[in-house]
């Protein structure tokens, strides 16, 4: 029961902060602007008041506001419930979105829902791609530093691992891409849709920008972890046991000393995508970041709403996860 009660509150916050993200979004990008105008441009701005008074032929004569016109202007605010509130017409937007209709692109003049459909993989693989790479990098790094603590290759490593922290992943991004792209030729420059193989090669140096911080992060957490679980009783004994040192770190050090990496691991998970903006840019990778990006200049009120709920999800599933993961590894998260 205190299972089941522990993911019940943790659903039960995960959707308070979609409401109240989704919420705040919402109002912010319909007040900032006219939906209207962003629908149908200049025409959002003709003066409808003649035809409703009737006057409609001789003002179309002069070449001003016609019947049709205004019938589009009313067609399209009727469509988008442009005369409700914006608060009724949040109530409707949730209503749809839950059903996955998103609406209709201003810009692009079709289904938000099949814009996600189309950039939404390319983003998630190259956040899996960054994740596996970063877990590549650090865990074995980490174990390298602790095991030679305060030696040389320690010493080495904080310097590095402070160096990636301190260097904007879009800078990072740009000498990858100017060295192995530009200077060397190994990788494209940019996304290269095709077989497994081209879509490998196009996505490793943005996978590989996202990485690198990540990877300085958990092994300065992991590390330091790992220094304080090596000083454990447990670990006196298996070292008085004869065990090897190997044997010491990856089978007795090693989980109990995760729970700090666990959890930064998921808060910077659920925030990869937010984090590609720039990268997909860089890149030229065609994913929901780069869309993001377009759609925030057009004014894309329909697809920036969708792509914001994404990535809010992403973030708040992911977090809801690590505590899961916490009750795993230690029951006593639940109490």
């Amino acid at each position: 029961m205190k299972v089941v009660r522990f993911i019940g509150t943790r659903i039960g916050q995960l959707l308070l902060v979609l409401f109240a993200v989704t919420l705040l979004t919402f109002v912010g990008v319909n007040t900032l602007g006219d939906p209207l105008v962003n629908i149908l441009g200049p025409l959002a701005k003709v003066d409808c008041s003649a035809v409703e008074a009737g006057e409609a032929e001789d003002f179309s004569s002069q070449g001003g506001t016609s019947e049709g016109d205004c019938a589009i202007v009313a067609e399209r605010r009727a469509e988008f419930n442009l005369d409700d509130n914006v608060f009724v017409r949040y109530g409707k937007w949730v209503g749809d979105a839950v059903q996955g209709d998103f609406g209709s692109s201003f810009s692009q003049q079709r289904p938000v829902s099949d814009i996600i459909k189309e950039k939404l993989p390319v983003t998630l693989r190259m956040a899996a791609f960054a994740l596996v790479l970063s877990l590549l990098i650090s865990v074995p790094w980490a174990l390298l530093a602790a095991f030679r603590a305060n030696r040389a290759f320690d010493r080495g490593s904080t310097v590095i691992s402070f160096g990636m922290l301190a260097v904007p992943n879009f800078a990072v991004g740009v000498i990858l891409l100017f060295l192995f792209a530009v200077k060397l030729q190994w990788l494209p420059s940019r996304y290269e849709p095709g077989t497994t193989y081209s879509q490998f090669k196009s996505l490793f140096l943005p996978s590989l920008t996202l990485a690198l911080p990540l990877a300085a992060t958990y092994q300065r957490l992991l590390r330091t972890d790992l220094i304080g679980t090596l000083q454990e009783d447990f670990v006196h004994m298996a070292r008085a046991k004869g065990m090897p040192p190997r044997h010491i770190m990856t089978r007795h050090a090693l989980r109990p000393s995760m729970f700090s990496m666990i959890t930064v691991f998921g808060i910077n998970t659920g925030a990869l995508l937010g984090g590609t903006l720039v990268i997909e840019q860089i890149f030229s990778v065609p994913g929901i970041g780069s869309e993001a990006v377009k759609s925030i200049v057009r004014d894309d009120f329909p697809t920036v709403l969708a792509i914001v709920l994404i990535i809010v999800t992403a973030f708040v599933v992911m977090n809801m996860l690590v505590d899961l993961l916490y009750t795993f590894l230690d029951p006593r998260v639940r109490s």
